[in-house]
């Protein structure tokens, strides 16, 4: 894959867009007519609390934190139908992938893509206020439909964090991989390399994970910084686990 003309961008079809019955028409916005871009992987994920902790890190401890992962989770939109809890994951490819799929999406806040971009999918969004126990509005939640990478290092990022290797096509594998040489087992949010009770085998040898979670888990497994968390790494390989504490 050459670097600079080919790129891989994570775009996530969120709860909202699936309750509005809106599947189809964001795809055919992103469709390779429109864009010129091919999917690499697509997957339907029901949204652990930990995947959703690691996909909005980046915004723990604000105040719509706690709603944020609701909503991505499906709990806001399908309270009492959990059957229904998942949103859709795809990895398109292509030149300027990012920046097609953004321009195709607009801008963040859906109030503002109504006025700056009529059209674009996030216009059909909504912003809804988030009120604390007294109901004073303490702040606000996007309901913008869908997640799209904002640059190449994010991009990777979440890739990696919603997709195993071999969810992609080889071909279609944008980063380097590596056979896994050792059992790597999560128990209570601790890396474990033997079986404990309780724990949960995410890796085992043999199995093709990409080489940057290997390197993590080499050095947390030693006790040292490793450059993504344990859960960071772990979430891919728990989705739509059903054993008990995952989801």
């Amino acid at each position: 894959m050459d670097a600079q003309t080919i790129e891989q961008t994570l775009v996530l079809i969120k709860p909202d867009a699936l309750k509005n019955s809106l599947t189809g028409y964001v795809l055919s916005q992103l469709s390779e007519f429109h864009t010129g871009l091919r999917f690499a992987g697509l997957k339907i994920v029901n949204v652990s609390r930990m995947l959703a902790e690691e996909h909005y890190a980046e915004h723990r401890g604000k105040v719509f934190f706690p709603p944020l992962l609701e909503y991505i989770m499906g709990k806001l939109h399908y309270p009492d139908e959990p059957g229904k809890h998942r949103v859709i994951a795809i990895v398109y490819q292509g030149a300027n992938a990012i920046r097609k799929i953004r321009d195709i999406a607009g801008p963040t806040n859906p109030h503002t893509a109504r006025d700056q971009k009529p059209g674009c999918i996030r216009a059909l969004g909504t912003v809804v206020p988030i009120k604390d126990a007294e109901g004073k509005v303490i702040g606000e939640r996007m309901d913008n439909l869908i997640h799209a990478s904002a640059n190449p290092e994010e991009g990777e990022r979440e890739i990696k964090l919603w997709f195993k290797p071999n969810d992609l096509p080889p071909s279609m594998q944008a980063y380097d991989t590596e056979e896994s040489d050792n059992y790597y087992y999560f128990n209570n949010g601790n890396l474990v390399l033997t079986h404990e009770q309780g724990s949960y085998c995410f890796l085992v040898p043999g199995e093709i994970a990409w080489k940057s979670d290997l390197d993590s888990l080499r050095l947390l497994a030693k006790g040292q910084t490793a450059p993504a968390t344990l859960e960071t790494v772990v979430a891919k390989y728990l989705i739509n686990d059903k054993r008990r504490g995952i989801s």
